[in-house]
């Protein structure tokens, strides 16, 4: 059994937690061309957008280098505005056992909460994903607050 960890980061925002939420919930098609130096495509592999259980497919950029994630959206909760992911296929498997992210955004606040299991001892925190899922998170704020 790998070590488990759990990361957590705020960052705080302007445009409003809920438009920040609904993005995400049901307009995540539209943050490649939001954020399109971090996030390349994002498609739905099956099931319907904003729905538990729905499957996602992310190809994204992390320090440098294209990256695949392949997500199932475990849980929804329109009352903390908040959206839990588990990571089922994807580059992050190959180094965490398990792995699962969940955005929450309230009262001017986007957390970003991860959650995983390292294969081994050796393995780093995704500190790196948390910066680009951060930076990401950035870009979307200042996309927001343009309209």
């Amino acid at each position: 059994m790998g070590v488990k960890g759990k990361l957590i980061a705020s960052k705080e925002v302007k445009c409003g937690e809920h438009l920040i939420h609904d993005l995400f919930l049901t307009n995540s098609h539209h943050i490649p061309y939001i954020s399109p130096s971090k996030i390349n495509r994002i498609d739905i592999n099956e099931g319907e957008i904003g729905k538990i259980g729905t499957i996602m497919n992310c190809r994204y950029n992390e320090d440098g280098q294209e990256k695949i994630v392949k997500y199932v959206i475990e849980a929804i909760d329109h009352h903390k505005n908040s959206i839990s992911r588990k990571v089922i296929e994807g580059d992050l498997l190959e180094f965490y056992s398990s792995f699962t992210f969940v955005s929450s955004c309230q009262n001017q606040w986007a957390t970003w909460t991860i959650e995983y299991e390292k294969k081994t001892e050796d393995t780093l925190e995704p500190l790196i994903f948390l910066d680009f899922i951060l930076d990401m998170t950035k870009d979307i704020e200042a996309h927001l607050l343009k309209k």
